[in-house]
């Protein structure tokens, strides 16, 4: 599959491409798959624990699980397709050294070690899937994450290496970087985010599966330099050790400190997860962004996104329907 396969913008919803990693970006895709037909996720490729972690170390490729997930996500709603994304999510237990291994991780490294190239293999296994979309890796070789993490009240600091332990680590992260810290971005993932109309960043991990994305410098350059309008999705929830204690607006602050090209036109939020609105409202006016509170969350006391009310909070976004529900407040 190729972008020249993709159904025209005309054909359902704009051409958009969403950016992340992990079950953040699951959701997103989730919704995203029933608004626009031409979807492309554009994954992190940073993991460094479980079963893509021992892939990793041990054959030298890029971690095949966020890939994985984002595929899954994307997978066809017929049985096929969805007996298929049961296949990729299956798990082996056992006393062996198989146990803990995602078999969609060692499909997606098979075909990789086949066909010796990443983005064919995942075509390949979108087409198992029937998947309404496209998954490309964010950089073309394995991340490692490096936080600056403060202690407290303190001014003291230590580093932090390695998503899996940047994702847990207590006290208050100040800023993160990569390595290597001037990576080569997947040149396909460089041109979906020229080619696109909207481009999506989060909801996830926000300093181990967001913010990466804008320390890629091609990946970087590709975002402040598109055409697209591009939307921030914030998180249900603080995450604990990475963001706890971190407001709305500190998070749309953080995206602009390490990608200070960024431009942000509109932030979607549940406003029963925004404990200060003014405080985000204020945060997005600076960055000359519009806010959309909508309810997506699934409603059952958990932090986990309804995909149908996400997927209607990003159709009211794409055609400007930023007020109330109903009141347009602006052109897509």
């Amino acid at each position: 599959m190729t972008t020249e396969q993709w159904p025209s913008a005309g054909a359902r919803g704009p051409r958009v491409v969403a950016l992340g990693g992990g079950h953040g970006l699951a959701a997103t895709l989730g919704a995203l798959r029933h608004v626009c037909s031409a979807l492309t996720a554009v994954v992190t490729v940073a993991d460094d624990g479980g079963s893509s972690g021992r892939l990793r170390h041990e054959l030298g490729k890029l971690p095949p699980g966020d890939l994985r997930m984002a595929l899954s996500a994307l997978c066809d709603d017929s049985e096929w397709g969805l007996t298929w994304r049961d296949v990729l999510q299956h798990r082996f237990r056992s006393s062996g050294p198989l146990d803990g291994h995602a078999l969609g991780n060692l499909l997606i490294v098979a075909l990789w070690d086949l066909l010796g190239d990443e983005v064919a293999g995942l075509d390949w296994v979108g087409r198992l899937l029937g998947a309404r979309g496209r998954v490309l890796p964010m950089a073309a070789v394995p991340l490692d994450i490096e936080a600056r993490v403060r202690m407290g009240d303190t001014e003291q600091e230590r580093v932090v290496r390695g998503q899996s332990r940047v994702a847990v680590t207590s006290g208050n992260i100040a800023s993160v970087r990569l390595i290597p810290e001037e990576p080569p971005a997947h040149p396909e993932a460089v041109r979906a985010v020229r080619e696109a109309e909207w481009v999506v960043l989060g909801p996830g991990s926000w300093y181990t599966s967001v913010i990466p994305h804008l320390l890629v410098p091609d990946l970087a350059r590709a975002l402040a330099e598109t055409d697209a309008r591009r939307a921030v999705t914030l998180n249900l929830s603080a995450q604990p050790g990475e963001t706890e204690g971190m407001s709305a607006a500190d998070h749309l602050r953080t995206l602009v400190e390490h990608g200070p090209d960024l431009r942000i036109d509109v932030v979607l939020a549940d406003p029963t997860a925004v404990d200060d609105i003014d405080g985000l409202l204020a945060a997005a006016r600076d960055l000359g962004a519009q806010v959309l509170l909508r309810q997506v969350s699934a409603g059952d006391g958990t932090p986990r996104h309804d995909p149908l009310r996400l997927a209607a909070a990003y159709r009211d976004a794409f055609e400007g329907v930023l007020g109330d529900v109903g009141e347009a407040t602006g052109s897509a």
